[in-house]
């Protein structure tokens, strides 16, 4: 049986916490902020924590070996 390769656009904008959370970039951050609150492009900087069920997703079939 061939071993799971990790998905590289995954390994790109996904990283795992020691403790298995998935850390991503904050969404929104691209273009358009003329048009956001102050307050919304505050609170979008860095990175943030995906939700459980994404991150299941993400931790099981793009980022298999962690």
């Amino acid at each position: 049986m061939p071993k799971m390769k990790t998905k590289s656009g995954a390994k790109k904008r996904f990283r795992l916490t020691g403790t298995g959370k998935v850390i991503a970039a904050q969404a929104g951050k691209r273009h358009g902020m003329i048009k956001r609150t102050n307050a919304q492009i505050r609170n979008q900087r860095g990175t943030t924590i995906l939700c459980e069920s994404d991150a299941r997703i993400i931790r099981k079939s793009f980022l298999p070996n962690g």
